[in-house]
């Protein structure tokens, strides 16, 4: 599989990031009157959770990245931090990589981990491509987290869609053993276009109800979207083990292309 990132892969249109809010030691931060994980520390336990340069090797030594061996969990598409936050307060025996291609919202989610003291995560402003297929290696992956996707409901934009099956192929590369991934959408017809693809390379499970560990919200767009009454489609993958490399290229060649029409009533 070619690690060159296709022209179509998208890319988002920068923006100014929303005013820090002013909080005191021992307060909860709230985003749309939902708390945010963990409380604010007083500023001489704050840390530096920014990652401002992405080493040249490739693979990226992770290890000596966060100075600890231990299983690597990555949101891509992180966003403002809301999901890795909360998974690094409540599961500090692992590894939190945050990365979005918007540095606006990468220092949004940086200042929020340095707030609450958090060691083991890192944010880094990198496109999911470029993350999977030239900073990782093969079986290095624990978890990999994407909550809603851009669907590019613009039939002239659907190209840009990032979950096609060479992305899922990467995935599937990089998670170790029994890695798992976690999706999820509030657009019918990419959840339709997940659920048929997706099973040839992992145990995938619908999960039809709220996730059964925190945060109950995964993303500011999951708060949104739940405010405008629209349907959330959430499920969970196991990466099969035993697929022989001839037997993969066959699964990911068969699979669509992500060229799925979003109607109108996925709004």
């Amino acid at each position: 599989m070619s690690s060159r990132r296709p022209s179509r892969y998208h890319r988002r249109v920068p923006r100014k990031a929303p005013p820090a809010p002013v909080l005191e030691p021992g307060q909860t931060e709230y985003e749309f009157g939902i708390p945010i994980a963990g409380p604010i520390v007083p500023k001489e336990q704050w840390t530096q959770c920014a990652l401002k340069r992405i080493p040249d090797a490739s693979p990226v030594d992770w290890v000596s990245i966060f100075g600890r061996e231990a299983p690597m969990v990555v949101d891509i598409g992180c966003g403002n931090g809301r999901y890795t936050i909360a998974s690094c307060v409540l599961r500090p025996e692992c590894n939190h990589l945050a990365i979005d291609s918007l540095p606006a919202v990468i220092r949004y989610g940086t200042r929020r981990a340095n707030q609450r003291g958090l060691q083991h995560v890192r944010f880094a402003v990198v496109d999911g491509w470029r993350f999977l297929t030239e900073l990782c290696g093969d079986a290095s992956l624990s978890e990999i987290h994407i909550y809603h996707p851009q669907p590019h409901a613009d039939p002239v934009a659907a190209e840009r869609r990032m979950l096609t099956p060479e992305y899922i192929g990467w995935m599937y590369r990089r998670l170790t053993p029994q890695g798992k991934i976690f999706l999820q959408t509030d657009r019918k017809a990419y959840w339709d276009y997940l659920c048929e693809n997706l099973p040839s390379l992992f145990e995938w499970t619908n999960i039809e109800v709220d996730w059964p560990d925190p945060p109950e919200f995964r993303s500011r767009r999951e708060i949104l979207s739940r405010k405008q009454g629209l349907q959330i489609y959430r499920g969970q993958g196991v990466r099969r083990d035993g697929v022989s490399p001839e037997e993969f290229d066959r699964l990911v060649g068969s699979m669509q292309q992500p060229t799925f029409k979003i109607e109108e009533e996925d709004f």
